[in-house]
């Protein structure tokens, strides 16, 4: 029957065949499609906000920043801040530069320059990191550079790029228990994270609305589950394949209850992807047309000595500096000068990196308010895409775009505001009217000059009651909780 051979081999023997030679070629394949996914999403997301966020008129904008790093670093400056914005950090090169990454990810997506387009995703997601100050200090960020840094060896075919993945995420899983249990949270220790997690979490989907109303048993059961798959399933990594599997299916199913429950654009996503190096090409080639198995196989590098030595090498200079790090915590940062130096630089270009969001648990949600006005004493709210603020807009989706400044108002709102912050650089931006950061909203209530005087209010939000909400449609309910940023004006000021 056609479909039953490729090139004059039964199925079944190309299966064993592919397996024995390059048990992770399918893999491989099957990841850098995926990897291009979220390369993908990610430069896309920034493209839309990135102006608004550190070009010239934005919140904080990155030329300011390079000037301030060239003077204090001299030439150090590159080391330190390693952006290709320091060759221009103009509005038209920062857009420039989430395009390129488009490109880069397409090109990587249809296999076409696989090298280079890895490299270049690398370089130019690296330098706009480093350029996103604030926006894009969040771990998932350098998450996505590590594993795409350790893609660019893929490309030498090199068994060790197994481990290094295999190493990534079953360090990044433990970290995550492991800052759980250091950070000394009740909330974790009692198991009653998820009592607050679906109402307090930054970017609720709507299905964390229903999954907040299940009974307390259920959440204290699904935390003894979180704890078990970061703690102990992660050692199940490097135990022979069944143990491999379970951990996979443990580590797939936690990130998909994630998804369905919060938005965290590509983290979830990017961890899933990193799953598949915990399986190899027996489990993919069955679920594969056998031509697109037999390219696959065709297309793979066949690595010499001196690519096992380079890859291998990047392993154990991997594992030297998670030790470092680790000694360094526990005696508070004392190691040798050249160790030190090791670490800081390849933080610095997010090759090795520390994990463990969500340490503690936040019990309430608390939502920054900014209002408008022209008299100081009608005041207008404005409104955030998807940030709660109006108390009958429901819930939404948006993975697995990220739109940075909802974020970072979460953020904010946990503590005091600061004079020298990027907040009040957003206020200053508010009452100047600028375009690309107005551009962030989605609704101005001042589209014809910008107000006179800008404030904002703290609530304290909570969940209506399924029947309040039957009643009201209201999904949210809140309470002032008083001023987080004083009125600023001709008449405050």
């Amino acid at each position: 029957m056609a479909g039953t051979k490729t090139l004059g081999m039964p199925k079944h023997r190309l299966t064993r065949f592919i397996a024995s030679r390059l048990p992770h070629a399918v893999i491989s394949w099957l990841f850098l499609r995926g990897l291009a996914l979220i390369y993908l999403a990610a430069f896309a997301s920034m493209a839309v906000q990135i102006e608004g966020l550190i070009g010239t008129h934005g919140i904080l904008p990155i030329d300011v920043k390079l000037a301030e790093a060239a003077r204090f670093y001299g030439n150090g400056k590159y080391w330190v801040f390693p952006t290709l914005f320091w060759l221009d950090a103009s509005d038209p090169a920062l857009k420039s530069a989430c395009y390129a990454g488009i490109a880069a990810s397409m090109l990587l997506l249809l296999n076409v320059l696989q090298r280079p387009a890895l490299i270049c995703s690398y370089l130019l997601y690296l330098s706009i990191t480093v350029a996103g100050q604030d926006f894009l200090s969040f771990q998932w960020d350098v998450f996505l550079l590590e594993a795409g840094f350790i893609g660019i060896f893929l490309s030498w075919g090199s068994w060790f790029n197994v481990f290094l993945y295999r190493w990534l995420i079953a360090r990044f899983m433990f970290m995550g228990g492991m800052v759980k249990l250091a950070s000394g949270d009740p909330a974790w220790a009692k198991l009653t994270a998820l009592n607050y997690h679906y109402l307090t979490e930054p970017l609720p989907t709507p299905l964390a609305y229903t999954a907040y109303f299940l009974p307390a048993w259920f959440h204290k059961l699904c935390v003894a589950g979180v704890l078990f798959i970061e703690l102990a399933v992660p050692f199940f990594v490097f135990l022979p394949r069944p143990f491999r599997l379970f951990a996979a299916w443990s580590f797939i199913g936690l990130q998909s209850a994630i998804i369905l429950t919060g938005n965290y654009n590509f983290f979830n996503l990017l961890t899933i992807l990193l799953c598949l190096w915990l399986f190899d090409d027996r489990d993919m080639i069955a679920q594969l047309p056998a031509r697109l198995v037999a390219r696959i196989q065709k297309m793979q590098p066949r690595p010499g000595l001196g690519a096992h030595l380079f890859v291998g090498s990047w392993t154990v200079l991997v594992l030297i500096v998670c030790a470092i790090t680790a000694w360094m915590h526990n005696t508070q940062g004392r190691a040798v000068k050249p160790l030190r130096s090791l670490v800081l630089f390849t933080s610095s270009f997010s090759m090795v990196n520390q994990y463990g969001p969500f340490g503690v648990m936040t019990t309430e949600r608390h939502e920054i308010i900014i209002e408008g006005s022209n008299d100081g004493k009608i005041w207008q709210a404005y409104e955030f895409n998807y940030k709660p603020g109006d108390l009958n807009r429901g819930l939404r989706w948006n993975i697995p775009h990220q739109p940075r400044l909802d974020w970072q108002l979460w953020f904010a709102a946990l503590e005091k505001p600061k004079l020298d912050s990027w907040f009040a650089a957003f206020m200053a931006r508010l009452q100047e009217g600028s375009p690309p950061v107005l551009a962030l909203l989605r609704a101005n209530p001042f589209p014809d000059h910008p107000p006179i005087f800008v404030r904002a209010m703290l609530y304290r939000y909570s969940y209506a009651t399924p029947d309040q909400r039957a009643k009201t449609g209201q999904i949210w309910r809140r309470k002032l909780i008083g001023q987080y940023w004083p009125p600023t004006g001709p008449e405050f000021d």
